[in-house]
């Protein structure tokens, strides 16, 4: 279970992991070796998974997010592991979700343009029968973020 300095480093952490222990530690109220302690025990208990950087979409020239929902009339496990096994293999796919409801699966596919959307629907539905697909350009992205909220990370007491 976290506590409210676990959830403190992890707040600097979600913003800049490239800060110094020492920082973080100044920061939080804690001396160095304690800090880095508590983040090497995050890392072990996989709270923190990765330490990546965030790149500009523009900038790498993967400017274009097409949300695409998919429905299937398959719904066995053979074809779900060959459809897990089609997309995860496309670096275009940024997310994917197994959903409830009308839709079966979201994929988040980040793309430079049009064209390539299409070449990759195009590999897509020659991998695995897909019984309908709908895809959704983004014109806008208004708020992203890779933070996670941390409100819920600590139990509180009744």
């Amino acid at each position: 279970m976290l506590d409210e300095m676990d959830v403190k480093i992890l707040r600097i952490l979600q913003q800049d992991c490239t800060r110094a222990v020492a920082e973080i530690g100044k920061e939080v109220g804690l001396s160095t070796t304690p800090c880095w302690r508590r983040i090497q025990k995050l890392e072990e208990l996989g709270v923190i998974r990765r330490r990546v950087a965030v790149l500009d979409a523009q900038k790498v020239n993967a400017g274009v997010t097409v949300f695409v929902s998919i429905k299937t009339d398959q719904h066995t496990l053979d074809w779900l592991e060959r459809f897990h096994k089609a997309v995860v293999d496309f670096p275009e796919v940024a997310e994917f979700y197994r959903m409830s409801g009308e839709v079966d699966y979201l994929l988040r596919v980040v793309v430079r343009d049009i064209a390539a959307y299409d070449a990759f629907y195009k590999k897509l539905i020659s991998r695995i029968d897909i019984s309908k697909v709908s895809s959704a350009f983004a014109m806008e992205q208004i708020k992203y973020t890779t933070a996670l909220p941390l409100e819920f990370a600590v139990e509180k007491k009744a």
